[in-house]
């Protein structure tokens, strides 16, 4: 298509209005950390950890996304994986518990879902928050996100812009028979494997295998795929694709505007990264979606089983109407009111000259695709934690555990990361509470600067992003020159 002027600035005033700030950041840290206070309260509970997931953890959440949330039975040596009528009894006790603290509303429990979950409302935050227990495959497959987001920045992008377009159309919804959150994202990522050049590997170069299958060996999970995404990120033989983000998300609609069509014979497969035969696809048969987003970290599991058959052709609608919207010459009110919903589109439609005066400052110049106002988006991550002198950022917080819990930890399958460190790294950790950032986030002052420690009691976690394994850097590094203060961080090749 003919470049756009307007298209790429206008995508980074939609990214900068629905990234999430440092306020939605702290708001969802202090929701885990009331969390974690009420299952102190259920003695069955007392030593179980929050581990956050998702969106949240794999950095592909707006500023209005829920929070998901597993709670981790550390109990020794228990069983890896605990039975649903366990989980059921474990919830039905948290929600009494949440019930009776009076701080939570709109309490839901889900118990004959396939996971069980506890869905509940923090009463302060008016935040979401979906709890289950041991959620092992949830938090794998976040992790796994992350670093995909890792490798090129315009996946990010791209999520969040398909999933606030999708929910401005109202095809972001699994109980009226839409796309969940998870299937999006896995469209985004079969997109970026199928556009030529290629951006994305098939995520079985990444993990050979259906890494669910292998969670008792998760350290060799993390640090396989870790040589993988080095080895594909450093090869010198493939083609570079060079497309913009509108010509990305142009091509994304084009590609799946006939989409209830191709389902009925073909499926989306992100760990081939192709376009698969249904009918001579034996781990799909029998036929018995309206369409198939295999899930490529849990095969042979549909990510889109809740679409149905209806949904799909309006689907299909949604997607050739923004395809043939975007691909004209539109202008900057229509490409932002065909991609939002009202509370964006309105504020940012009528702040066209003030949108004039910030890319005449650069603050959101399209030659700039980086440039953020706010340290909070992922590639200001790092850039933000070195100018303020933190090693991590105050997301990822360690986790209080008994003496018990944190010698246990260290042969933990759960955690990833209890291998040694890579090249002689300790990995940093967050040895400031909450509190005390946030009130020195308002007071103006900087953080204080944090410790490293090795004790197991600070090793990561699957939901976590981990230190540096195989030349992939997963955290941020400790130190910044002083020629490089300033930049805009960019995934590293």
């Amino acid at each position: 298509m003919s470049r756009n002027p307007v298209f790429d600035p206008t995508l980074q005033d939609i990214l900068q209005a629905i990234k999430p700030t440092g306020a939605d950041w702290d708001a969802r840290m202090t929701v885990i950390d009331q969390l974690r206070s009420a299952l102190q309260s259920v003695e069955s509970l007392r030593g179980a950890t929050v581990q956050p997931f998702g969106s949240f953890v794999s950095n592909l959440f707006t500023r209005w996304g829920d929070l998901d949330i597993s709670v981790d039975l550390f109990s020794g040596s228990s069983i890896l994986f605990t039975g649903k009528k366990q989980k059921q009894t474990f919830l039905g006790q948290l929600l009494r518990a949440l019930r009776a603290s009076g701080a939570w509303y709109r309490l839901q429990f889900v118990a004959h879902a396939r996971v069980p979950i506890l869905k509940v409302v923090s009463g302060h935050q008016r935040i979401s928050c979906d709890i289950s227990i041991d959620n092992l495959e949830g938090l794998l497959k976040s992790r796994f996100l992350f670093w995909i987001s890792e490798i090129d920045w315009r996946f990010r992008d791209l999520v969040l812009l398909v999933k606030e377009w999708a929910k401005a159309h109202d095809i972001n919804n699994p109980k009226n028979g839409t796309f969940n959150s998870y299937s999006l994202s896995l469209l985004v990522i079969f997109h970026l494997q199928t556009c030529v050049p290629a951006i994305l590997p098939p995520l079985g170069d990444i993990y050979p295998r259906s890494a669910v299958d292998d969670l008792k060996v998760a350290a060799c999970i993390a640090q396989l795929s870790a040589a993988n995404i080095a080895r594909f990120r450093s090869g010198t033989s493939r083609a570079v694709n060079r497309s913009s983000l509108s010509e990305l998300l142009v091509s994304f609609f084009a590609k799946f505007s006939d989409i209830n069509v191709k389902a009925k014979e073909l499926g989306v497969c992100p760990f081939t990264g192709r376009w698969e035969n249904i009918s001579s696809n034996t781990r799909w048969l029998p036929k018995t979606y309206s369409l198939f987003v295999e899930d490529p970290f849990e095969q042979p599991e549909n990510a889109a089983r809740s679409v149905s058959r209806k949904s799909l052709d309006r689907i299909a609608q949604v997607f050739e109407m923004t395809s043939r919207r975007l691909a004209t010459d539109c202008n900057r009110n229509s490409i932002v009111g065909v991609l939002t919903s009202p509370h964006i589109s309105q504020p940012l439609c009528s702040r066209t000259s003030l949108h004039n005066h910030h890319h005449a400052n650069g603050v959101n110049n399209g030659h700039n695709l980086h440039g953020q106002s706010r340290p909070w988006n992922h590639q200001m991550q790092q850039h933000w934690s070195q100018s303020n002198y933190v090693q991590n950022p105050p997301y990822w917080p360690a986790s209080a555990r008994s003496r018990a819990q944190q010698n246990w930890s260290q042969n933990n399958p759960r955690n990833m990361q209890g291998q040694t460190p890579v090249q002689g790294q300790t990995r940093p950790v967050i040895t400031q509470t909450q509190t005390q950032q946030k009130s020195q986030y308002k007071n103006g002052k900087q953080p204080m600067r944090n410790t490293h420690a090795g004790s197991s009691q600070n090793q990561g976690h699957i939901g976590r992003p981990p230190g540096q394994s195989n030349g992939v850097n997963f955290a941020r590094p400790a130190q910044i020159s002083q020629s490089q203060r300033g930049q805009m961080w960019r995934p590293r090749s």
